[in-house]
């Protein structure tokens, strides 16, 4: 069995809006084995391509290569947009040494619930994928069920929108724990469709694509994320 641990800590700064949750990279980032290409940062994975949908969106013009100059790109953008990466998966073992997340297991999950709390700015969850099995979604459910929690439907339309609320405590007053817990602190989730190429199927068969496919005949599957991630990141 392979262990595969996440290379990266989370990336989160005191004024993060925005929190992108993903799994686990490819196992390579976890053992150095870079292809040419890779960025050794969170979605350094050139074949991801969410770096390919950030890079169109705000024409960054950024370097897809091993040097530090590439990492420090996308540090100044998340930065400079208040966006954060916290990975949902801590650990994992694999039979398989891929990227699959169906082949994970005996995973440990990351305490995302702990560093939204300990970050209040954060307001937006962005999942890089939906509710299939293994997926960030997925697992941040099945999180939230350790804090009695659950995501509620805003909008069932692809990318599919959630809420859910926190309790926030207020220290320092004199409030009773009754109206203390009566406070609530609402964040968004957002489902984007994943970066990954088995995902083109599911977005060919969208009413959406096929219209714009319809319109367009070189409109494709990067176009659609692009037109989908703009509006979030």
């Amino acid at each position: 069995m392979f262990f595969h641990k996440h290379p990266y800590k989370p990336f989160i700064q005191p004024d993060t809006k925005k929190l992108i949750v993903g799994t686990l990279p490819p196992p390579r980032f976890s053992t150095g084995d870079l292809l040419e290409k890779d960025v050794d940062f969170c979605y350094g994975s050139y074949y991801n391509s969410l770096w390919l949908f950030i890079d169109k969106i705000h024409n960054l013009n950024l370097r897809y290569d091993n040097s530090q100059e590439a990492t420090d790109q996308r540090k100044k953008f998340l930065i400079e947009h208040k966006i954060g990466v916290c990975d949902i998966v801590e650990s994992a073992e694999r039979e398989k040494i891929d990227a699959s997340d169906l082949g994970m297991k005996n995973i440990k999950l990351r305490d995302v619930v702990g560093y939204i709390k300990q970050y209040p700015s954060i307001e937006t969850i962005l999942f890089t994928g939906g509710n299939s099995k293994n997926g960030p979604e997925y697992f941040f459910r099945k999180h939230l069920k350790d804090y009695n929690l659950k995501l509620e439907l805003v909008n069932n339309e692809v990318p599919r929108i959630h809420k859910f609320s926190l309790p926030v405590i207020a220290s320092g007053t004199k409030q009773s724990h009754q109206s203390e817990l009566s406070s609530k602190r609402t964040l968004k989730t957002v489902s984007l469709t994943s970066g990954s190429g088995a995902a083109n199927i599911s977005i060919s068969r969208l009413p959406l694509y096929k219209q714009l496919k319809a319109k367009d005949p070189n409109f494709n599957t990067f176009d659609f994320r692009v037109m989908q991630y703009r509006e979030y990141l």
